[in-house]
């Protein structure tokens, strides 16, 4: 009897070190999900790859003088050149790097020289923002004029083509949309969700962010949410876009691959977060790309069309080796040696934009080559919509 009960109260310490393990990394809010999802289904041939790399991209993170900015943005401009001219997909496209850039941060004379850099087809402009204790008045006036400007300066984003409204893609400062976070700070509006929808966003990009208390219930997943003005956090959940389907709710929410990492475990024992971080401290290995292809984030109804987002904080120094360096130009290598053999794997660089693209031609039943949809909806920002030939189900 007092093996047994050793053996009890054994277990119930392993027990409650694995429930502080888990609240240690707000893993509660997901893991579930995480383990009772579905795995994806088999696809019926070649699996089409859809990369997109989104950038958090901060030149004044840390709060730093003129100088290191410039330093900052003027070696993202060269060395990214350099790497990416290296490298190309199926459709003969360099990887592409869709820049979030701050709007608390704008700088004339850094924005003008990642617009340069896109305009040679390396990527695309997008909105990301931090903000406290807002309101919606101040939300909407700041990004309608952010929106302004990055267009009519900077030549970026996209109007629609039916109702000429601008179009953006967004990413929330300190993971915390529709005030997300636990203790209110770093948003202050419950209503985000339809003021992006109304400001004419077409697609959220913020997720994954465990270990943040702000990574929703559900993940791995490309979905429309609903947004409840008197709670916070209301895309938690939503309805999976899926073939055939039609858009509800408020926004769109296009997620990153995450899960648990069991290949770089701690001690040898606990697996690491895999929240498709890419850094120094995470660098892009093959088997975290393996991972990321293996989640399977899809349209549903359409496994073989796969979408991997990954995410940085791109302008911080003890990164950038990572970043501009060997470790990403391995990672391309990999990506185009593994992933891109025409028979099992077909490889797409893709904007933000494009990825949205991409998923709503797999909404509205397209099938075949995906790279055929990139202006499916929302041209490339100074170009006109042209319709691509359909290949429906």
């Amino acid at each position: 009897m007092i093996v047994i009960a050793l053996l009890a109260v054994a277990l119930l310490a392993a027990a409650a070190l694995v429930v502080v393990a888990i609240r240690a990394r707000n893993m509660q809010y997901w893991l579930w999900g995480y383990l009772t999802r579905r795995a994806p289904p088999k696809a019926v041939g070649p699996v089409h790859v859809l990369f997109c790399f989104v950038d958090h991209f901060e030149p004044n993170w840390g709060r730093v003088d003129m100088a290191t900015q410039r330093r900052r943005v003027d070696r993202w401009c060269d060395e990214y050149r350099a790497m990416a001219s290296r490298h190309r997909d199926a459709d003969g496209r360099m990887p592409q790097h869709s820049f979030f850039y701050p709007e608390e941060e704008y700088v004339e004379e850094h924005l003008d020289k990642i617009a340069a850099l896109c305009a040679e087809g390396y990527g695309e402009i997008e909105i990301h923002l931090h903000h406290d204790n807002d309101t919606a008045e101040n939300f909407v006036a700041t990004m309608d004029r952010f929106n302004r400007l990055l267009h009519e300066k900077h030549g970026a984003l996209p109007r629609d083509p039916v109702t000429g409204q601008l179009r953006f893609a967004f990413i929330h400062g300190n993971w915390c949309l529709d005030n997300s976070r636990a203790d209110g700070r770093w948003c202050g509006i419950n209503n985000e969700l339809i003021l992006l929808r109304e400001l004419g966003c077409y697609a959220d990009f913020t997720l994954p962010s465990a270990p943040s208390d702000t990574q929703t219930r559900l993940s791995n997943a490309i979905y429309y949410a609903t947004d409840d003005p008197q709670r916070c956090k209301s895309h938690d959940t939503g309805v999976p876009m899926r073939v055939g389907g039609k858009p509800v709710g408020d926004l769109l929410i296009i997620q990153g691959p995450l899960g648990l990492n069991w290949t770089d475990r701690r001690f040898g024992i606990v697996p690491r977060i895999e929240n498709s971080d890419i850094r120094k401290g995470c660098p892009p290995s093959r088997h975290r790309v393996d991972q990321w292809v293996r989640t399977g984030i899809h349209v549903e109804g359409r496994p073989e069309w796969v979408f991997v987002k990954v995410h940085t904080h791109g302008t911080q120094e003890r990164d950038m080796d990572t970043l501009l360096g060997k470790p990403i130009d391995d990672m391309h290598d990999y990506l185009e040696s593994a992933y891109n053999d025409g028979r099992n794997y077909v490889l797409h660089y893709v904007t933000a934009r494009e990825m949205y693209n991409i998923a709503k031609a797999a909404e509205a039943g397209m099938t075949g080559d995906p790279g055929r949809y990139r202006d499916f909806e929302l041209a490339r920002p100074g170009k006109s919509h042209v319709a691509e030939p359909a290949t429906l189900v």
